[in-house]
């Protein structure tokens, strides 16, 4: 798309949101049909079912699942080596997830960044051999 046209698209919605040019739309306050395959191609849909059926997940959210379990593994360690091996990892699951995407850069997921973290960690353990 050509920069710039984007902001434009979406500040022409925003501001079609706000006059509620959108309220009378058919199905507006109804859920969505999930289970409905229209915007799948025809060709793809048996090929989608079959993979939904066997509990198969693309790439990406499979990558996506394992950046969620690394984080919550992360907020738990409280060892500073162990934080930086995990951030480590957490970082590689994030770079991983960006490559397979391959789209714009405002996209991507941000990485986490351990200098801050290892800052404050290390500051802890300081201020703890301190009071020994």
């Amino acid at each position: 798309m050509i920069p710039g046209f984007t902001k434009i698209v979406e500040e022409r919605i925003r501001r079609a949101q706000k006059k509620g040019e959108f309220d009378n739309l058919e199905g507006n306050g109804e859920p969505l049909d999930l289970l409905n395959d229209q915007t799948v191609a025809e060709e793809l849909r048996l090929a989608y079912k079959i993979l939904k059926n066997a509990d198969c997940l693309p790439p990406e959210i499979e990558i996506k699942k394992e950046i969620r379990q690394a984080e919550e593994l992360l907020s738990a360690m409280s060892e500073t080596t162990e934080k930086y091996r995990a951030m480590k990892k957490l970082n590689f699951l994030i770079m991983k997830l960006n490559t397979l995407r391959s789209t714009a850069i405002e996209f991507e997921e941000p990485q986490k960044y351990s200098d801050k973290l290892i800052e404050k960690l290390e500051s802890s353990v300081t201020k703890t051999e301190k009071s020994k």
